[in-house]
């Protein structure tokens, strides 16, 4: 089906509009991926926190999620604001996100053994907590803001985009730590802090123009279950959603342990600590660069093959690097930054395919039920990708401690070799159980342009 069979004049979306949506990404993909990349190397190698420590830390936060992520997208779809139900949350989570993200960065000097932990604990499960509260709402209204099939792979494209290009900031913040590193442990904890303030103001200043240049439909608040178990029932009667979340979760024990590790893997198994930068901007780039080229790929080919290619070139690129400890030490790097630029173009379309996908089914669910509930269903989404991360983040936390890791000194083959198999093996596996299980996927663009004039018809 060609892509003017499903577009319409009233449909497209103003680039004004787009480039709103997208900006307060640049300010969460900095803080996001500072926080996954570089935390636990904080805390083990400067704060002097065991792994498993930081391991069961990350775990509870994820079992929190639990809770968080249903309540806000329920009551995200249930709230009734005059600017309205999502942007109000938006609104909200400025100063929680931004106090979380300095105190993560920031512990007392004075802290040290239950006390240090205690600090990092709260500042952890406060940080991701507070993202549950703007990332949800965020995504809910991406889905609101277009109806149509390819608007929203350029909606979402350039919301990954946005992420991407803080998380390239960010990679420049992190080698100024590293950096620090060599310096002293108090030069980190200062330039941390110092860092922490300006992106929480540059996130406030970003989340507050988009709640002021955007807009949202008032025909769709109030239009949910009254209970939250029976909105839940039905993301998990929707057969669409129920595979997705299936998929996410399978995808996500694969990918988890990759931001986690990657510092260690550049210090401890490539020898190269001070490639860690240059190796995810490997990845980063690419993945930034090829947003344009999935939008009309996804015409083409249609997205669900799109989404099931970039599962399988993410996990046969990191599969490789698996072989990295039983490769002469010169031969690892070249592999990794190959491999990380093949990842980083998969990535391009995950992160605007994958979204776009979701908003359809969103849809699905209103052609079943008349309501509009897209907090509950990025909520569910949103916990089915966190609790595969807070799984895999506490197994690596005690996989790096059993396995015989010794911070900043040379490891053993036996910790290269746990640390590979986090990072290569398992995505390999997980992504292609996940690409054979998306393979039965069926909303396809065919399918969904039928169930969307039945329900505009409506």
């Amino acid at each position: 089906m060609s892509e003017k069979s499903t577009t319409s004049v009233s449909d497209r979306l103003s680039w004004k509009t787009i480039v709103a949506y997208g900006a307060p990404g640049v300010g969460v993909g900095y803080m996001y991926l500072l926080i996954n990349l570089y935390i636990m190397k904080f805390s083990t190698d400067v704060l002097l926190i065991a792994p498993s420590v930081m391991g069961i830390i990350f775990g509870v936060s994820r079992i929190w999620d639990a809770v968080s992520d249903p309540l806000v997208g329920y009551v995200s779809d249930r709230s009734k604001f005059e600017i309205g139900r999502r942007r109000s949350w938006l609104l909200i989570s400025i100063i929680p996100v931004s106090l979380a993200f300095v105190m993560v960065f920031s512990p007392l000097k004075s802290l040290e053994g239950t006390w240090l932990i205690a600090w990092m604990a709260v500042g952890v499960i406060g940080f991701y907590s507070a993202m549950t509260i703007f990332i949800v709402p965020h995504l809910s209204l991406g889905a609101e803001l277009t109806p149509n099939y390819h608007e929203r792979s350029r909606l979402y494209g350039l919301r990954h985009v946005a992420y991407t290009l803080g998380s390239i900031i960010a990679l420049f913040s992190m080698y100024l730590l590293t950096v620090a590193e060599v310096e002293s442990a108090d030069a980190v904890r200062t330039r941390a802090f110092e860092l922490s303030i300006i992106a929480s103001i540059v996130t406030a200043c970003l989340i507050s123009y988009a709640v002021i240049n955007l807009r949202e439909r008032k025909d769709f608040q109030g239009r949910i279950n009254e209970s939250p178990f029976g909105a839940f029932k039905d993301v998990w009667s929707n057969v669409h959603a129920r595979l997705v979340l299936v998929v996410t979760f399978v995808e996500n024990i694969g990918s988890a342990a990759i931001a986690l590790l990657t510092l260690y893997v550049a210090q401890y198994v490539v020898g190269r600590p001070e490639l860690a930068v240059f190796i995810i901007l490997a990845y980063m780039v690419p993945s930034t660069l090829s947003v344009p080229l999935w939008v009309p790929l996804s015409r083409r080919f249609g997205k669900i093959r799109l989404w099931m290619f970039s599962m399988m070139l993410t996990g046969i690129s990191f599969g490789f690097m698996f072989a990295m400890p039983f490769m002469d030490l010169a031969d690892r790097a070249p592999l990794i930054f190959t491999m990380a630029i093949t990842a980083g173009l998969a990535a391009g379309c995950g992160g605007t395919i994958a979204p776009s996908i979701q908003s359809d089914i969103i849809d699905y669910d209103e052609y079943l039920t008349g309501e509009r509930k897209e907090g509950s269903y990025f909520a569910a989404f949103n916990f089915a990708q966190k609790s595969a991360v807070g799984v895999m983040i506490l197994i690596t936390g005690f996989v790096l401690e059993f396995s015989g890791f010794i911070p900043n000194v040379e490891q053993t083959q036996q910790v290269q070799i746990a640390m590979v198999f986090l990072y290569g093996l398992l995505p390999l596996i997980c992504y292609c159980i996940g690409t054979y299980i998306f393979s039965k996927f069926s909303l396809d663009e065919k399918a969904y342009s039928a169930m969307r004039k039945v329900v505009d018809s409506r």
